[in-house]
């Protein structure tokens, strides 16, 4: 049988990734290409990092990498990594090792020659696999036939990867939404139902990792069935409970026929209720960013439109709310209603799609009137100021935004005079 090889990979010929595994592999070390970068290139998908494995210990991988003129950062150096930068792209640059001490969250690990012990030590066999210099891929644990079938399948007993890091129950979900086909494996089912109460150890930040990378996969829908029949999602996102996964689908299919982009955080908010006090728990149990949490807090606090709404009422309606909170209303409510076979959901969809269209053009006016331009004429500074120039912006807003800054300023009057004593 011949060996299979990653033809047609053009990363594979770039000059510093060339350079830098010539010079880990002299004078009998060796250096491989592992993990992810082999499975996407088999796959046909595309390959954005490129990690090496190697037999040279990371002192020796620092010294001939320095050595070629490369720029060499300690990572992770006591388990044995370190990026290498060569010719402007980084690498990471992982020695040969095995876990000898685990906690289900950190293992001190081993350096180590021997590649079958390295494979073994990996999580899942499509990321098991190694690809040299010219391409050859080297499977030493059965991940090319589990990458031909769509199986996702931990290497040797399923029990024993989880417990050396409780994350891997996420991962088995998140890879199985990527490159998974079918159902999952039955004995890594199992074990993730087995040993989910191990998530508890997990720090935040890694879990939302993983949740955000899963729910960024094309159809996350299987997966996220498994993970909730398996009760690792009501761990996990314990908001899904009374409101569930079964948006998503139609969700993805909406996404899929108006060529949206997968967004994780629009899946998340089609799982959970509009809720802003559960919406800020949520966000401070899994650490999300700023940016993160006001999107989905202004989602939660924005008002669903009238999908009958007249252009006009719509563009009021965006003034006076957050228009990016509306945007996942109204895509949570098209998906929704292009589910339904019903014929009135039918006319909102085309009325929730109009609306969208709408907003896509949409650019918020501005006032025309400052508070500098009453100041300047005659107003006092105060309460009262305001008040009278909110008054003229209500006024300016139920036009339609048509009313122009002099008339705005003839609205807005001189200032009564004090009377003298």
């Amino acid at each position: 049988m011949s060996p299979v090889t990653l033809s047609g990979a053009g990363w594979l010929d770039e000059p510093g990734l060339q350079a830098l595994l010539a010079v880990l592999n002299a004078d009998g070390e060796e250096a491989r290409i592992a993990g992810g970068a082999v499975r996407n290139a088999l796959l046909g998908q595309p390959v954005t990092d490129v990690d090496i494995a190697t037999t040279t210990p990371p002192d020796e991988t620092t010294r001939r990498a320095e050595a070629a003129g490369f720029k060499v950062v300690p990572t992770g150096y006591e388990h044995g990594t370190v990026t290498v930068v060569a010719k402007g792209k980084p690498y990471e640059v992982t020695t040969l090792r095995a876990d000898v001490e685990t906690d289900g969250r950190r293992a001190r690990v081993v350096f180590g020659r021997d590649w079958e012990s390295d494979a073994q030590r990996r999580d899942f066999t499509i990321n098991g696999l190694y690809a040299t210099a010219d391409g050859t891929v080297v499977d030493l644990v059965g991940g090319l036939e589990d990458l031909r079938a769509g199986n996702l399948r931990f290497i040797g007993d399923a029990e024993t990867r989880i417990r050396e890091d409780f994350l891997r129950i996420l991962r088995f979900f998140r890879f199985f939404a990527w490159y998974g086909a079918g159902r999952p494996d039955a004995e890594g089912l199992k074990a993730c139902a087995r040993l989910k109460e191990g998530l508890a150890r997990l720090s935040a930040e890694r879990v939302w990792s993983e949740l955000k990378k899963l729910l960024s996969a094309p159809d996350p829908g299987r997966a996220l069935l498994w993970m909730r029949t398996t009760n690792v999602l009501g761990i996990l996102l314990p908001e899904t409970e009374k409101w569930g996964i079964d948006a998503i689908p139609s969700l993805v299919e909406t996404e899929q026929a108006l060529g949206w982009r997968p967004d994780p955080l629009l899946r998340l908010a089609a799982m959970i209720r509009p809720d802003v006090q559960r919406v800020r728990g949520l966000a401070s149990r899994l650490r999300l960013s700023r940016a993160e949490t006001a999107a989905l807090l202004a989602w939660a606090e924005a008002p669903l439109p009238d999908p009958a709404s007249s252009q006009s009422d719509f563009a009021r309606l965006l003034y006076r709310s957050d228009a990016a909170g509306i945007e996942t209303r109204l895509r949570l409510a098209l998906a929704a209603a292009r589910a339904s076979t019903d014929e009135k959901a039918q006319g909102a969809a085309e009325g929730f799609r109009r609306l969208l269209d709408i907003l896509a053009g949409w650019e918020r006016p501005i006032m025309p009137v400052k508070g500098r331009d009453l100041l300047a004429g005659g107003h006092a500074p105060g309460a009262e100021l305001g008040a009278l120039l909110s008054r003229l912006e209500d006024a300016w807003v139920d036009s339609g935004f048509t009313l122009t800054r002099q008339a705005l300023l003839e609205m807005a009057g001189k200032p009564a005079q004090k009377k003298r004593n």
